[in-house]
């Protein structure tokens, strides 16, 4: 990796953690600049505008989201075991960020009637994520281990509606029980679904 990639590795990962605590559109340039200690004009040489970093912030979260939650996740035997990894996966990861939670969960609040490309990259990552529940759901389905007539789509909406009923119960309310409850929640929908 060059000195340039290095320096524009550094700069997201800082931009990365100051918008999950401030917001996509809440991120100045001036803040990150203040948190790299770089000048204004240092960071529009790596990124030509605001709305360029917004997406390279959300490529880099993807990046990471994938390494930490996704890889595990396929490296796991097909079926129920895998679901369940990348769903606990999903959990260990919005518990990792304790100045913001999650930067996907707090960028759609945001984003979610602010039309453009950073809200169409959002929308594709969270289209491609929606996928890949529904695809380890049908795998979890051709193994026999759910049923056949499961409806993988409507799997994944519930699953993903966990994850944030979950985020919102151990960040906002701060539940004590929130993991005890969404694990009861996942195990009510692969009862319900199991072969």
């Amino acid at each position: 990796m060059s000195k340039g990639q290095e320096t524009r590795e550094a700069i997201l990962t800082e931009a990365t953690t100051l918008a999950a605590k401030v917001g996509l559109t809440g991120m100045t340039i001036g803040q990150l600049a203040a948190h790299t200690g770089m000048s204004k004009s240092g960071l529009y040489a790596h990124f030509a505008s605001k709305e360029a970093l917004q997406i390279q912030i959300l490529r880099h979260t993807r990046e990471r989201f994938v390494d930490r939650v996704i890889r595990p996740a396929l490296s796991a035997p097909r079926g129920i075991a895998r679901l369940r990894t990348l769903f606990d996966g999903w959990l260990a990861w919005s518990e990792a960020f304790e100045d913001g939670g999650c930067l996907f969960v707090a960028a759609c609040s945001e984003l979610d009637d602010r039309p453009g490309p950073v809200r169409d990259a959002l929308v594709r990552d969270e289209l491609d994520w929606l996928e890949l529940i529904a695809t380890v759901t049908a795998a979890a389905v051709s193994e026999g281990q759910l049923r056949a007539d499961t409806d993988v789509h409507q799997v994944a909406y519930e699953l993903h509606a966990l994850t944030l009923a979950h985020q919102h119960a151990s960040r906002m309310l701060q539940d004590p029980r929130a993991p005890e409850r969404v694990h009861r929640a996942f195990d009510s929908i692969i009862a319900r679904t199991s072969a």
